[in-house]
């Protein structure tokens, strides 16, 4: 597969990803593949093959999603990401067939597949403190956050509930796992708050040797 003008854009929650995803492809006339792009392929899946995907899509009582243990929870995030670089895998391998235009991922693909894949000049990690993604995951309004934390309001010890769900976001979003991202080789821009939009964007063109042609 050629990924010559594709870049991608893994790291941490809350880092930007999914704004210079955007802002670039409106920039360079390219493509967005926004977070969870994979969705595209939702529709057709036989979740034998892809249980993990699979597990909302049949979820009959998502009070079971909210009170699964955090190591239940982290071993979930870990599959779904592998079942989601599969989707992700076979979306890129038909754009780039149809598309000379540049392309831009927020994407899961993993640390080990994109060394194997990609120029490390086509890859930027970017990342946030980790406890924020833990602090602010119900700042944001979107729709599945919400409903998550009416879910966790209806527990009948709903502050034992948020606890554990806290919990559960505290073992995805680990020292751990952010050290794995900041010595993984591949570039790397840590957020910072005083910095804007405009000034991060030059800043991943500078890392990305992007340029207008």
């Amino acid at each position: 597969m050629d990924l010559e003008n594709v870049y991608f854009f893994n790291g941490s929650a809350y880092a930007g990803k999914s704004t210079m995803v955007k802002r670039l492809a409106e920039k360079y006339d390219g493509i967005a593949c926004e977070e969870n792009y994979h969705e595209s392929l939702m529709g057709g899946l036989d979740w034998n093959e892809f249980p993990n995907l699979g597990y909302t899509a049949n979820l009959k009582d998502w009070a079971d999603f909210i009170r699964r243990t955090p190591d239940e929870y982290a071993k979930w995030i870990e599959d779904v990401a592998k079942e989601c670089e599969i989707l992700e895998l076979r979306i890129l391998e038909d754009l780039v067939k149809t598309t000379d235009k540049k392309i831009f991922v927020d994407t899961n693909i993993s640390l080990e597949t994109l060394g194997k894949i990609t120029d490390k000049d086509h890859v930027l990690i970017m990342l946030a403190d980790p406890s924020i993604s833990v602090s602010r995951f119900f700042d944001r309004p979107d729709s599945e956050k919400q409903f998550l934390y009416q879910l966790l309001l209806k527990e009948k010890n709903p502050d034992a509930a948020i606890a554990n769900f806290r919990a559960c976001l505290e073992k995805v979003n680990s020292q751990e796992n952010y050290d794995k991202f900041l010595h993984s080789g591949f570039q790397i821009l840590l957020k910072d708050e005083s910095r804007s939009i405009d000034e991060t964007m030059q800043m991943v063109e500078l890392y990305l040797k992007l340029k207008r042609i």
